[in-house]
């Protein structure tokens, strides 16, 4: 399980790597003006929907519905279920794509009513959103091949599937003199790298003997079951989504440059979520439902420590770091060409309201697996609603009083709610049990939080002075000179708190008895 754990960490690190390039340079051709905002509206729409249909709720009732029928039944009923659902998810993405193309001002004017006020804008996201509406259909059916991957212990490809995303918009922004603008370059590169990793999953399920084909669907126990599973988790899945929409409506109607300030501070806060937590989730998920459809409970809970337990200590950095640094990460990483020293700040401040809920959204998955790994999505669904209530009750007492970093408060919080919840019902139920170790790890990474924070605050200035002489890369000097001290303070600081509490590392690279291969 580590070993693919570090092999989805790593491929989603090298995603999240040429992730930044790409905000890098959509941050300097776009800017946050007008154009930027646009721009991010069209972009975010379809990956609203992707995170309904897709990723969040399909891959919650698909993955634990086929490893099931895989360990019971064997290859071919797994692959003949397979068959089933992706006929299913075609159809139903074919629609979706349609209603989309036909109705796109009404569907922007919905999720972003502040844009009826700005004709111009509306324009150019009506125009881009038909452009980058086809990414949903393809990464949805990308997520039910990655699903495939991954209950047959395959993890690479998948993981490494969203680096072509970046790959072609940068490659569509080096072109941009042969479009209308940079944000109809980069919506094109979002449909074409859509395609792209659609083929890349394939051609990799076809060669190691798992792709399905579309199959007409037969009511049968198992269909039945997946479809119990996935209408709470589109229900809980839409929950989360509307808490986001939610900020793309209250955002549209902040004064210019508000939209791209929160587009800009939520990749580098999803830099972590992506890195880590998701990495985490997707290897938990069907390892804990293979081990609770093979009795082996005690092994699921283990699994399910050590994952929390890796996760809290790979996510300590950030939560200094976010809450210490924002306004030099923001500069050192996207100061340049059209994004100014105001832009910055006003990203920094946001970035710092997401730091406060860094711990519970990175655990979110984690928790969620013990009800999802047992096919209960109902009560992710009601926990995860009610958190939304709160999420969206705080976002319009805030959004006035704090602009859009109001906005990411309410999101912290509300990631909180969740966590919080999850973890009460599951012990409730008996389904989880936190072990020593995660309480050790918990404790060291608590000390070594103590020693960053320390570099963070007293660092800065000596820093600062040592990077003066690179002349226009002195922000980003700065920021990297910084950072490899404190990783370096973190790391030591980390390992001796580990030491001291009992707790070696080969504990953490220890596994309960493998199940045996599929």
């Amino acid at each position: 399980m580590l070993k693919n754990l570090a092999s989805v960490a790593g491929m989603t690190l090298v995603s999240r790597v040429t992730g930044f390039a790409r905000d890098v340079a959509l941050g300097a051709i776009l800017g946050a003006g007008a154009l930027a905002d646009a721009f991010y509206i069209a972009f975010r729409l379809p990956n609203h929907f992707r995170a309904i249909f897709g990723e969040g709720a399909f891959n919650s009732a698909f993955v634990p519905s086929y490893s099931r029928v895989l360990e019971t039944q064997g290859h071919d009923n797994a692959r003949r279920f397979g068959g089933q659902i992706l006929s299913l998810l075609l159809i139903s993405q074919l629609v979706l794509l349609a209603f989309a193309w036909l109705f796109t001002r009404e569907l922007i004017l919905l999720l972003a009513p502040g844009l009826s006020e700005k004709p111009e804008q509306m324009a150019a996201a009506i125009t881009m959103t038909r452009i980058t509406f086809p990414y949903l259909a393809f990464i949805t059916l990308v997520t039910l091949v990655s699903g495939v991957l991954n209950a047959h212990g395959r993890f690479a490809a998948a993981a490494f599937a969203p680096v072509l995303l970046n790959l072609v918009i940068l490659a569509c922004l080096a072109l941009a003199f042969l479009f209308p603008d940079a944000g109809i370059a980069a919506s094109v590169g979002i449909a074409v790298a859509g395609a792209l990793e659609l083929a890349l999953v394939i051609g990799v399920a076809r060669r190691a003997g798992v792709m399905t084909k579309p199959a007409w669907p037969k009511w049968s126990a198992d269909l039945k079951q997946f479809f119990k599973a996935l209408g709470p988790a589109v229900i809980g899945s839409a929950g989360v989504q509307i808490a986001m929409f939610a900020d793309t409506i209250i955002a549209s109607f902040l004064p210019e440059g508000g939209m791209s300030s929160i587009y800009y501070a939520d990749r580098i806060y999803q830099l972590p979520i992506g890195v880590i937590a998701i990495a985490a989730g997707t290897v938990l998920l069907p390892e804990m439902s293979r081990r609770i459809a093979g009795g082996d409970e005690a092994g699921a809970r283990w699994a399910q420590n050590r994952t929390m337990a890796l996760t809290l200590m790979l996510t300590a950095p950030f939560f200094i770091a976010f809450l210490l640094i924002p306004d030099l990460i923001m500069r050192g990483i996207f100061m340049r060409g059209a994004f100014t020293p105001e832009a910055a700040q006003a990203a920094a401040h946001v970035l710092a309201a997401y730091g406060v809920g860094i711990f519970a959204m990175m655990l979110i998955r984690s928790a969620v697996a013990s009800f999802q790994a047992r096919g209960d999505t109902r009560t992710p669904m009601l926990i995860s609603l009610a958190a939304v209530a709160f999420n969206i009750g705080l976002k319009l007492a805030l959004y006035a009083p704090l602009g859009a970093p109001g906005l990411a408060l309410a999101t912290a919080v509300g990631a909180w709610v969740n966590f919080l919840l999850l973890i009460w019902f599951a012990r409730r139920a008996g389904l989880m049990q936190f072990e020593s170790l995660l309480g050790k790890v918990t404790g060291a990474s608590a000390m070594a939080c103590m020693v960053l924070a320390g570099v963070a605050i007293f660092g800065r200035a000596p820093a600062a002075e040592l990077a003066s002489g690179f002349g226009i890369w002195t922000e980003e000097m700065q920021l990297l000179l910084l950072g490899l001290v404190g990783a370096l303070a973190y790391g030591l600081a980390l390992v001796a708190g580990l030491r001291i509490l009992g707790v070696g590392l080969r504990q953490l690279r220890s596994a309960a008895k493998p199940l045996p291969p599929v």
